[in-house]
């Protein structure tokens, strides 16, 4: 999948190792090198499980359009569709997660 960032920083923590470490903690941090790797090693967004340990899913209320992966209980690593053009929505008004295989990471943080 190709990804993007949605600051030059949020890509450091995200790349660097020692940079999560800093940022998150050593726990934090290897969940995300973790999740990072899933993530560039799918072809879709379909690839990401939707069961534990990831756990991709659509957010809701002020996030709609906003998906997840599980870092640390309570932190997510939260990201856009970056497709273009934005792939088409489905009659139920779910996204085919087949055809979103560019993504933009936008933070890092507790949703709850």
């Amino acid at each position: 999948m190709l990804i993007y960032f949605k600051t030059r920083k949020l890509q450091k923590t995200c790349s660097k190792e020692n940079e999560a470490v800093k940022k998150l903690g050593v726990k934090k941090a290897r969940k995300l090198q973790q999740r990072m790797m899933e993530l560039y090693a799918a072809m879709c967004l379909n690839d990401i499980s939707k069961l534990p340990p990831s756990r991709c899913h659509r957010l809701k209320g002020d996030r709609i359009g906003q998906f997840s992966v599980d870092l640390e209980h309570p932190y997510r690593l939260i990201f856009i569709p970056a497709n273009n053009p934005e792939p088409e929505q489905k009659e139920d008004g779910s996204l085919d997660l087949s055809k979103i295989d560019t993504i933009e990471i936008i933070d890092i943080l507790d949703t709850h």
